[in-house]
This record gives structure tokens, C-alpha cells and sequence, in this order.
């Protein structure tokens, strides 16, 4: 009888826990408007990617946003629908002209942001159509989004992080570490059929499906799980065009 495979230890070992106490907080643009709040401190996040400002709003109350690149200790953040196009400031899409670059992007009116924002991303407005929004995420997609939602102006900071390369396996693991993450990672198919369910064979392959079901129990949730397509799809389904 094998041990325990990867999938069931992350349920139960401490192992895989992430070390949430060392985070300072969720990063979500304050629910107000028509103000003005102080950047008190520029703060590193070990989960994320970018560093987080902390800003005071004039009610005293403190909150966390991801720092836009020209933005320092002492600047100010204007949050509301007649600001001006200064990196930082936080207003709704259909008060930003086209060709802005644009971070941490509202889906839904009021969800805080969750477009763009990673590390020296940027969305960029493209057109205007009717009360909704089209802009360009940074993978190339357009996306269409209601006129309501927020936005942050400019580029955000920490650009050029994934351009010093990991010179050490002590970096990796630090960086795995940090994200709950196991460094180095085993391959599945590089273990023994005892130890994992793509274990085995005369060659490192998988032999068989390995795509599971969102319901499938802990042993056997490895692979692809639900996903949405499966397959070699040219990329249009059956009887769509």
C-alpha cells in the first residue's frame, strides 16, 4: 500500500498551509466618492505581486489599494466621478477617455477590482458603446464593461519583477513558500502507480483521461480538474461559428 498522494496530504498537513499572517490585508478600492485620501505607507505583500498602498480617507478609516506606478508617501488619491487623469485617482469608465491606461478594473459596479492587477499590468480604454466600456486587457482580449465600473489611472507598480531570473533554489522555494506552494514539484507521472494515479507505465505519460470530475474524491483529484472543454478542439465547437 503506497502513501498518501499529493492531493490528499494538501487537505490535512499543515505542510500546505499558507502562512496568511504574514499578509497586511485584502486590497480593494474603497466604497466611496467625491473624496480625497493621503498615501500614509507603501507596503510589501508577500502574496502579491505589486506593493499596496495604505491610504487615510478624511472619515480617518484606512484601507489598502495596489500602488499605481508615480504615486509616494505623502501623494494624494482622489476617488470620484470629476477627478483628473493623474496616475492613482479612481473614477468610473465612462469618465476616462480612450487611450488610458487603466489598473485594477471593476467587473461589476462596486466589486473592489479584480482586472489587471498584477505587477506593471495596465488595461487600455479602446472605445465607447452606448453605456458600456470596451477595453483591452493586457493579454490582448478586448472585454466589455458597464459603464459604472471604477478604475484606477495609470500603470500599476513593481514593473520589471520577472526580469531578474531565480539564481537560486532557495529563491524558488521562497517564492512558493510564501503562496502555500510546494517546491521543487514532482511530476505525477514521474512517481510509482502506488503513489499517484499517473504514476507508472514504460514511459512518463498519463495512461488514460486526465481530466476528473469537480466531485471526484481526494485520491483521485489530480489531472485537469472540470474543465470546461476537453480534447484536442481546433477552438470552435461543433456547429458554431
Amino acid at each position: 500500500m503506497g502513501k498518501r498522494n499529493r492531493a490528499q496530504r494538501k487537505g490535512s498537513s499543515p505542510r500546505y498551509k499558507v502562512p496568511s499572517h504574514r499578509f497586511p490585508g485584502k486590497n480593494r478600492m474603497p466604497r466611496v466618492s467625491d473624496t480625497v485620501a493621503e498615501v500614509t505607507e507603501l507596503v510589501h505583500s508577500p502574496v502579491h505581486t505589486a506593493p499596496l498602498a495604505r491610504i487615510k480617507l478624511p472619515s480617518g478609516d484606512s484601507e489598502l489599494v495596489v500602488a499605481t506606478e508615480g504615486i509616494s508617501v505623502g501623494s494624494t488619491i482622489a476617488i470620484g466621478d470629476n477627478v483628473s487623469l493623474r496616475p492613482g485617482n479612481v473614477t468610473s469608465l465612462a469618465n476616462i477617455p480612450e487611450g488610458t491606461a487603466i489598473n485594477n478594473v471593476e467587473i461589476r459596479p462596486g466589486d473592489g477590482g479584480k482586472l489587471s492587477r498584477t505587477a506593471g499590468n495596465a488595461c487600455m480604454v479602446e472605445a465607447r458603446l452606448g453605456d458600456k466600456v470596451r477595453i483591452r486587457l493586457p493579454s490582448g482580449k478586448s472585454k466589455e464593461l458597464n459603464g459604472k465600473c471604477r478604475a484606477t489611472i495609470g500603470v500599476l507598480a513593481g514593473h520589471g519583477r520577472l526580469e531578474m531570473p531565480l539564481r537560486t533554489a532557495g529563491a524558488a522555494h521562497y517564492k512558493a513558500k510564501a503562496r502555500g506552494k510546494l517546491y521543487p514539484h514532482v511530476s505525477g507521472v514521474a512517481m510509482n502507480p502506488v503513489d499517484h494515479p499517473h504514476g507508472g507505465g514504460n514511459h512518463q505519460a498519463v495512461h488514460g483521461p486526465n481530466s476528473v470530475a469537480r466531485g471526484t474524491p481526494p485520491g483521485a483529484k489530480v489531472g485537469h480538474i472540470a474543465p470546461r472543454r476537453t480534447g484536442r478542439g481546433s477552438g470552435k465547437r461543433k456547429g458554431v461559428e
